[in-house]
């Protein structure tokens, strides 16, 4: 797999995902995204990207692969710039075998919404969100995650989790009493 020809000029499109280092912290890498093919075109405002083709994405912490991946960021500086400075992206739209890794949880889908601006990512096209740290799969269609309120929201919603721990009376045990009631 070849880089994009000017991958390293939207290299910032992805930085939203990922909260700004703070003063004494160690900086974050550098967002690299690599694409058999990539279009990129600005206005005043904005600069909306297309890459295609074995698209990977890999960040601080994160890795994402898909078959297309549209980017529309917001951009700054010299209006003179073919490409111009990009300060934060507006959307990302991952299309066709959606794979996001990030620490212990990985989410598949054949397409991956985010919106920074609403804090949202929504995934859909039989979505699956496993999390290998408390064991637990999530599926649904779509599957909606708010990362300010680290809430799934989501429709016909399956979730498998590990094993409860068994509620029920032992057998060798007498029943609970009940509980006297009130008057």
């Amino acid at each position: 797999m070849t880089p994009c020809r000017h991958a390293a000029l939207p290299c910032l499109l992805i930085a939203a995902l990922w909260l700004p280092v703070r003063a004494g912290e160690e900086a974050a890498p550098a967002t690299v995204i690599e694409a058999a093919a990539c279009d990129i075109q600005s206005t005043d405002t904005q600069t909306v990207s297309v890459f295609t083709g074995n698209v990977t994405v890999t960040g601080n912490n994160i890795r994402i692969t898909c078959d297309r991946l549209d980017v529309v960021s917001l951009r700054s500086g010299d209006r003179q710039d073919t490409v111009g400075r990009q300060d934060r992206f507006k959307s990302l739209i991952a299309t066709g075998k959606v794979r996001i890794v990030q620490g212990d949880r990985e989410a598949t889908c054949e397409r991956a919404e985010v919106l920074p601006g609403e804090d949202r990512i929504t995934l859909s096209g039989r979505p699956m969100v496993v999390d290998q740290g408390n064991n637990s799969t999530a599926t649904g269609e779509p599957l909606i995650l708010y990362r300010g309120d680290r809430r799934v929201h989501g429709s016909n919603v399956r979730l498998t989790l590990p094993p409860l721990k068994n509620l029920g009376f032992d057998k060798n045990q007498p029943p609970p009493a009940e509980p006297a009631r009130q008057p």
